[in-house]
């Protein structure tokens, strides 16, 4: 998922590299809020970082690497990305932040001095993160131990490497909103709708994108080509699992094992997100997460 994600993050910048220093102003919120009188929760903060791939992302398992010490490089056409320090370190991690300039992190993609981050980063998504759910994340952060590893530049070639046109990628398409339980429907299905359409970011690989690489919402849970590998991500709307055989019961565990109901493994992109994230979720969030998906919208 998270590599489906920087391969297409760059293509916002070949749009806008004539447009320089454009400041999208209007994604900022217009008033402070007061983050700093929140207490976080450690364990709440830690399930839905996650939920959220956090891990998976800014670890570099493979190389041995120290838990959000930095991810491992990420090979794409336009050059190689790679995930930051986000340990506590206050020369290269996030140590030195404030909890409002996390939050500006998290829910706008961008940093402490202003600086765009490529959508790579799924702020789309997590700007549906409540002012709790930040809170709880960063006294989780706030207990990661500190690595003193600087975070590797990212080697993209020109012109993706042009972070300032992503000011107008934000303008055109990043929709700061914050998530919103409906009244009408279960608590079970509004959890799954907050792990799949927040935390989850599952939009990202299974819906396809335009030429800007901006999801296609008319074209929502429908499949894309295009993932690593020249694979490509199945449809994930109601009635496109409900015609492969789905139930509530089989995606539950299959977010769970990796097992398709036919026995298959589900690997690639998938079996990532399974290994690292799904599987550790609870058995109640699994089941809310298959309830959603098979729920017609």
């Amino acid at each position: 998922m998270r590599r489906l994600m920087l391969r297409l993050a760059a293509l916002g910048g070949v749009v806008a590299i004539g447009w320089g220093g454009i400041s999208m102003t209007d994604t900022k919120p217009a008033s402070p809020s007061p983050l700093a009188s929140l207490q976080g929760d450690v364990g709440r903060g830690a399930y839905l970082a996650r939920a959220s791939g956090c891990i998976a992302c800014h670890t570099d398992s493979e190389s041995g690497g120290r838990p959000l010490a930095g991810g491992a490089p990420l090979e794409t056409a336009f050059g190689t990305f790679y995930a930051p320090n986000l340990t506590t370190d206050t020369t290269h991690g996030i140590g030195s932040w404030s909890i409002e300039e996390f939050a500006r992190a998290v829910r706008q993609g961008e940093s402490p001095e202003g600086e765009p981050y490529y959508p790579a980063f799924p702020y789309g998504f997590y700007t549906r993160f409540s002012d709790q759910d930040i809170a709880d994340l960063w006294a989780a952060f706030l207990t990661v131990p500190a690595v003193e590893q600087p975070s590797r530049e990212q080697e993209l070639s020109f012109p993706f490497n042009i972070r300032t046109g992503l000011h107008l990628w934000k303008g055109l398409y990043f929709e700061p909103q914050r998530f919103q339980p409906l009244e009408d429907k279960s608590d079970m299905y509004n959890r799954g709708a907050f792990l799949v359409e927040a935390a989850g970011h599952c939009a990202a690989c299974h819906t396809p994108r335009n030429l800007l690489g901006a999801l296609d919402e008319e074209a929502q849970w429908t499949g894309a080509d295009g993932l690593p590998g020249g694979g490509a991500s199945p449809a994930i709307a109601p009635s496109a699992l409900k015609q492969r055989g789905w139930t509530v019961q089989d995606l539950a565990y299959a977010l769970r094992s990796g097992i398709t109901p036919d026995g298959d493994v589900m690997g690639a992109s998938m079996g990532e997100v399974i290994q690292q994230g799904t599987s550790f979720l609870s058995d109640d969030d699994r089941q809310a997460i298959a309830t959603y998906l098979l729920t017609e919208r």
